[in-house]
């Protein structure tokens, strides 16, 4: 199924996202994850690219697992560090294991690896669409602005590039203050991007992502963010706890506000999701006219 009919049939998405392991590492650990992820019942899970510079190279094989739970995974592809032949044969791996939703993604520069066929993921859109296999495509965007980008207004009008080339809906990255995500919608409607925006969530629940997070993402940490970590970061527990109830504020306040869906960054952590899941399932039931 694609993505975009879930938006079609359904007034809140709710998807979670993985990561695949090493190239090395076994895969018993994110193949349990999998299956305890598929017992929520999410609309789909997508799965990012490998980490440590290896691109493409175990995304599909996870998110074959994914389908095997019974559940549509959405793959993530970069190609920044590609050629066209190489993102093609990712493609065509892609579809051959009924894969039938893919995230475009220019990805991260990586010293050495950089090619030249793509500069920019809405290029990545035009290719997919040009080799005329049945994919579905996401795209990704920045409620508080691409961090290499000049100001917002660039942003969107990039972002714009990348829909009116083919993408048919949108995952944010992660942010805390949900009003910038509200302000992100007006300026998209604004501008003409009339495609669903799913509100990715990231739960802070282990001094590991406080860390990363602070440093990587760019994010604009609220004051109240700011006093959970700086009385509980010492405090395993007690983060773990205020970390799940912040997401679940969150996700309460943008369903209420009628966001178009919940994309959760779970870490490939099977427990929070499985705590947030269970606080916000009626609500879903609720706007999704299920109960």
């Amino acid at each position: 199924m694609h993505i975009t009919q879930l938006f079609g049939r359904k007034k809140a998405v709710y998807s979670f996202e993985i990561f695949p392991p090493k190239p090395t590492a076994d895969i018993a650990g994110i193949s349990q994850a999998v299956e305890r992820l598929s017992r929520l019942g999410p609309d789909y899970i997508s799965v990012t690219c490998s980490a440590g510079g290896s691109g493409n190279s175990r995304t599909a094989e996870i998110a074959k697992l994914v389908r095997a739970c019974g559940i549509e995974p959405l793959a993530h592809v970069t190609c920044i560090n590609s050629t066209k032949d190489e993102v093609r044969a990712t493609l065509e791996e892609l579809n051959a294991d009924g894969i039938q939703n893919v995230l475009a993604l220019r990805g991260d520069r990586v010293e050495g690896k950089q090619k030249d066929d793509f500069s920019y993921a809405s290029e990545l859109v035009s290719f997919i669409k040009e080799t005329g296999l049945p994919f579905d495509i996401g795209g990704a965007c920045y409620p508080e602005c691409h961090p290499e980008c000049a100001d917002i207004l660039t942003d969107i009008r990039n972002l714009k590039k990348k829909v009116d080339a083919g993408v048919t809906h949108l995952n944010t990255q992660l942010f805390f203050d949900n009003e910038d995500f509200f302000r992100f919608r007006d300026m998209l409607s604004l501008a003409g991007i009339d495609v669903p925006v799913q509100a990715g969530i990231m739960p802070l629940v282990k001094k590991s992502h406080v860390d990363r997070i602070i440093s990587l993402s760019g994010a604009k940490i609220p004051a109240k963010i700011s006093r959970m970590i700086s009385r509980f970061y010492e405090k395993p527990d007690a983060l773990m706890e205020a970390g799940i109830a912040y997401a679940t504020d969150q996700i309460i306040d943008l369903l209420s506000a009628g966001a178009d869906g919940i994309h959760l960054y779970v870490m490939n952590n099977a427990y929070v999701a499985e705590r947030i899941t269970e606080n916000v399932t009626n609500i879903l039931k609720e706007i999704n006219g299920q109960n």
